[in-house]
């Protein structure tokens, strides 16, 4: 029996109900709220570009981050820039009509019906886009044979991204990569002054901070709030008018199941790697979520997953880490092999996730423990955040029985933290670290709520209050993320 096929008057209807914009002139309010991220401040500038019209713009990160959002925010700006609404075109790839019709066959009637041309170009936003088939081999014929397009697309996994950039990709896409909230985007959101003179890279931004500094009593209620709901929109904007933080946490954990990790796990996962038994991908989800911020042991995590074998195991990891779940840090080493070599630790994109994927409930109020785990992974997502968007690499550094938590590494300016509960917490793996790699030196800091403001000085770590380096870390993640979208538009 052949498979069906949705008629031609079918699909214009669709086409057309996606972008209603094109009767009204505007992008509704619901679709695109007033409130935008920093991607979409940014993105419709390398858009427009007339230097390099072909390449697209594919949007990265995890279900229910906004990358949807930021698109519509997008066509909002392209419309304020002039474009016309007719040369604005929606297309949800996972539309189930949508996904039967090749991609090529879509953007040619597009193209038909707006009669695009070199000088009259036609913006495609293609939202979900490797539910297309092929996708990758079309986005490499509209650059190459230079069709009148030009193109941005979200996905919520790297899966075949990663595959494919590399033999398609190279100088026709560009990746955005778009987290949940940092801590100084949440800050914005709740109009909390939070001003940081940013400098070329975070150990200069550190250094120039005001050393009469001390920890900010009123932005402590806001990072818990932040750190116990989480860095999705929807979460941090949704009206909790009369709701206690007990609420508040509860609503977070079930919403964050349900949309964060089981489509996860039973839609992206299966979908773009094809796996057959997603119930055991959850599993180790869960005894994942139990072992954060400690160092790895695939064989104790085989034997707890009923004799999941090892090359299983990297993969189910690899997934997770590819649809923004989790990502791992490797241990600091001058040397690449010995990187390699060494164990690996693992911390969720958001801490909330992890929270809720153990059904932690109400313990993060009051369990020491669980909150200690928490503000570390706040720090771990605030600056593989940064390392994202600045091309660096983030590391753990471990040596026989010392350790630090992270070393951002830069070129000219790495640096060092250790998060604590306390600042009197012992600075002796900051100084071994300091004694084996001396390039480090007067850039390692103790970081803990109450610390003060005080610099490294004569290989002796300084310190730091939690809430400054977090909003310090995201100030130098957006000028980045700025500094990498001028560069692709020169």
């Amino acid at each position: 029996m052949a498979s069906w096929k949705p008629s031609p008057h079918e699909v214009a209807r669709i086409l057309m109900e996606q972008s209603p914009w094109h009767a009204t002139g505007a992008v509704p309010t619901a679709l695109a709220q007033d409130v935008e991220r920093p991607l979409a401040r940014m993105l419709w500038r390398p858009v427009l570009d007339p230097g390099n019209p072909r390449r697209a713009h594919v949007i990265l990160g995890p279900r229910r981050v906004g990358k949807t959002t930021v698109m519509y925010q997008t066509v909002r700006r392209l419309l304020a820039e002039g474009i016309p609404p007719g040369r604005l075109w929606w297309l949800r790839m996972d539309h189930p009509f949508l996904m039967r019709e090749p991609l090529g066959d879509l953007v040619r009637r597009v193209i038909e019906e707006t009669q695009a041309n070199a000088s009259s170009e036609v913006y495609l936003f293609l939202d979900e886009l490797v539910y297309a088939a092929d996708w990758d081999l079309w986005l490499k014929t509209f650059h190459d044979e230079r069709w009148p397009v030009r193109i941005v697309g979200t996905s919520s996994a790297t899966a075949a991204l990663r595959d494919r950039h590399r033999e398609s990709g190279v100088g026709r896409w560009d990746e955005h990569h778009l987290g949940p909230y940092q801590f100084s985007e949440y800050l914005d959101l709740v109009s909390f002054d939070a001003a940081v003179d940013v400098g070329p890279n975070l150990a200069e931004t550190l250094i120039q901070m005001p050393r009469s500094a001390g920890p900010r009593r009123d932005l402590a209620e806001l990072r818990r709030t932040f750190a116990l709901v989480g860095g999705f929109p929807e979460l941090l904007m949704a009206d909790q008018s009369g709701a206690d933080m007990e609420t508040r946490l509860l609503r977070s954990q079930q919403r964050l199941r349900d949309e964060a990790i089981e489509r996860a796990v039973y839609k992206d996962i299966p979908q773009s790697f094809g796996i057959d038994n997603p119930m055991l991908l959850e599993r180790l989800l869960y005894v994942l979520a139990g072992q954060v911020a400690g160092i790895l042991s695939p064989s104790n995590l085989t034997k707890e997953l009923d004799g999941l074998s090892q090359p299983t195991l990297d993969r189910y990891i690899s997934y997770l880490e590819q649809t923004f779940l989790v990502f791992r840090t490797l241990n600091y080493s001058g040397t690449e092999a010995s990187v390699q070599r060494r164990g690996r630790k693992l911390y969720f994109l958001d801490g909330a996730v992890r929270n809720a994927a153990l059904q932690r409930g109400l313990a993060p109020l009051t369990d020491p423990a669980e909150m200690g785990l928490v503000l570390e992974g706040l720090v771990a997502s605030a600056l593989h955040s940064l390392a994202l968007q600045s091309g660096h690499r983030l590391y753990h550094w471990r040596h026989a029985k010392t350790e630090v938590d992270f070393v951002l590494d830069h070129p000219s300016g790495p640096v060092a933290f250790e998060v604590a509960s306390s600042p009197s917490h012992h600075r002796g793996g900051l100084r071994k670290l300091v004694e084996l790699h001396p390039k480090l030196a007067d850039r390692t800091y103790l970081v803990s709520p109450d610390s003060p403001t005080r610099a490294p000085q004569q290989g002796e770590p300084g310190s730091l209050p939690l809430d400054s380096l977090l909003v310090a870390v995201g100030r130098q993640a957006d000028a980045a993320a700025a500094h990498r979208l001028r560069a692709g538009h020169r």
